[in-house]
């Protein structure tokens, strides 16, 4: 989930350079999400995974 957040964020710096603005605001905004839908996956991990069996 954190290549892909990466990725788009690439993205974004490569059409910033170019200039491409709209481009660049929906690839940061998908950067956004991915990120925080990787940070609560992780923090759900870290919760479930110390239960005991």
């Amino acid at each position: 989930m954190l290549g892909w957040t990466v990725t788009f964020l690439v993205i974004a710096i490569i059409a910033a350079i170019f200039g491409f603005g709209g481009i660049v605001a929906s690839a940061v905004g998908i950067a956004k999400i991915l990120f925080y839908i990787s940070i609560v996956l992780f923090v759900i991990s870290l919760i479930f995974g110390r239960k005991k069996i």
